[in-house]
């Protein structure tokens, strides 16, 4: 299992609480956390867990500063023919890595997404909002053919086939991945009974930062696979519903439902000016090197 991870002690540590309490033979499960050059207590932490479970390592990316890089790193030294990734800040279900292990073996996948609930840290409008839109992984599967790599399986003979992530990416690394995957002709599943809980965005401010970074990841890839995803310069078309349905119970669901129009046009906003901020001033990064298997 590879964990990537950025300043954030405490939600690596409510991760690694998670997986190690839920795991029922800990010597089968090889628990790699890679830190990405964290400047707080964060690998102090991490080092605190490698002392008291012995599957649990410290590994650290400090040459390329992103979360595809670290997974990279991860998969470098990762022993297992199946390797499972989730992020720093998620909890999992107790027989969660058993039920998508069974249900890769039962579906004959080499590449496989997990079922991905968003829950509330504190209630506020934006948390709501995100939660609504947040990680439709099924959808994702079926009509863009990749799984976010919050929760997700890949067998190593598919890394060894196709390569690993692209760590030039700041974002989208895994849509990317996974669409070369598919491309592959390799089988991808979906496990909608292994569940990884995953905290919503509750502030305008972070959910914002996100699309910004989606924006430019979306350029970054017309930069390097113009053939796959157009020219830059370009913008994709926006598609699908960002809003939800108002609650008819919530007697304030026509404020909310307004409110959540404004957030999803604010977030578009956001991810077209990370966009032409990579399309401007962003450069192909020629000190990273591209996939290789």
């Amino acid at each position: 299992m590879v964990i990537p991870v950025y300043n954030d002690p405490a939600g690596v540590s409510d991760t690694l609480d998670s997986i190690t309490q839920s795991v029922t033979q800990p010597a089968t499960l090889e628990i790699l956390v890679v830190d990405n050059g964290s400047t707080d207590d964060t690998r102090d932490v991490i080092r605190n867990y490698t002392q008291d479970h012995e599957n649990v390592h410290l590994l650290v990316e400090d040459e390329i500063q992103g979360s595809y890089a670290a997974r990279n790193k991860g998969i470098q030294h990762a022993d297992g023919d199946v390797l499972a990734f989730i992020d720093a800040d998620e909890t999992v279900d107790d027989d969660w890595l058993e039920t998508a292990l069974q249900a890769m073996d039962e579906q004959n996948a080499d590449y496989l997404g997990c079922n991905v609930e968003l829950t509330l840290p504190e209630d506020t409008l934006v948390g709501r909002f995100n939660a609504r839109t947040g990680f439709p992984v099924k959808q994702y599967l079926e009509n863009e053919h990749y799984a976010p790599t919050c929760a997700l399986l890949v067998r190593r003979e598919v890394f060894e086939d196709v390569g690993t992530f692209d760590s030039r990416l700041i974002s989208s690394g895994d849509r990317e991945f996974g669409e070369r995957v598919h491309e592959a002709g390799y089988e991808q599943g979906y496990a909608e009974d292994a569940v990884v809980y995953h905290p919503a965005r509750t502030s305008f401010d972070a959910l914002a930062k996100k699309n910004f970074r989606v924006g430019r990841g979306f350029c970054q890839k017309q930069r390097y696979y113009p053939d796959r995803f157009g020219n830059p310069g370009i913008p994709p078309t926006p598609s699908g519903d960002d809003i939800g349905d108002g609650d008819e119970n919530d007697p304030d669901s026509t404020f909310t439902r307004l409110a959540f129009v404004f957030l999803s046009i604010a977030m578009l906003a956001c991810r077209g000016l990370g966009y032409y901020y990579e399309f401007l001033l962003g450069e192909k990064r020629d000190d990273v090197p591209a996939p290789t298997s």
